[in-house]
């Protein structure tokens, strides 16, 4: 059964971690240094593209270590996927806890017309830290995968 499991569980894992990546690299610093107009633009552009695929990817890891925790002999490797599906778990979190209500906010506004309080309210820098914070859970946990099936081959 883990024959199949462990690639599935590294290429949700994978995929997650990659778009992170791709997301502190060059999504942020992006709209980081835009407009607020074009912020929003942009902002609410890339929130309606990663649902559902982020949260599928997460949820498929966790599931697959879970399964993978309770099926592999025991040893490091468990210890290794148990670890990778709480960080994932707590990736999660963080997303529905910091930055889907930030990903709604941003969605309901007009880039045309922001409210007049928008520079008070900006949310950039917190979502931001907080994306930083979820990157670098799934990121961990890509990497506690990775060891684990070294250890198990």
């Amino acid at each position: 059964m883990t024959g199949f499991v462990f690639p599935l569980v590294l290429l949700a894992n994978g995929l997650a971690s990659g778009v992170l990546i791709w997301g502190l690299l060059g999504g942020w610093p992006l709209m980081r240094s835009l407009s607020n107009e074009r912020y929003v633009q942009l902002h609410a552009f890339f929130a309606t593209r990663y649902d559902p695929f982020m949260p599928a990817c997460m949820l498929v890891t966790i599931a697959g270590d879970a399964l993978l925790g309770w099926r592999l002999p025991g040893g490091a490797s468990v210890v290794l996927v148990v670890a990778a599906a709480a960080l994932t778990g707590c990736g999660i979190v963080v997303s529905l806890v910091k930055n889907v209500p930030v990903n709604k906010w941003v969605l309901s506004l007009d880039p045309e017309n922001l409210p007049a309080d928008f520079p008070e309210r900006d949310p950039r820098m917190g979502w931001g830290w907080w994306n930083r914070q979820r990157s670098l859970l799934v990121i961990a946990a890509f990497l506690a995968n990775c060891v684990a099936l070294g250890l198990v081959l």
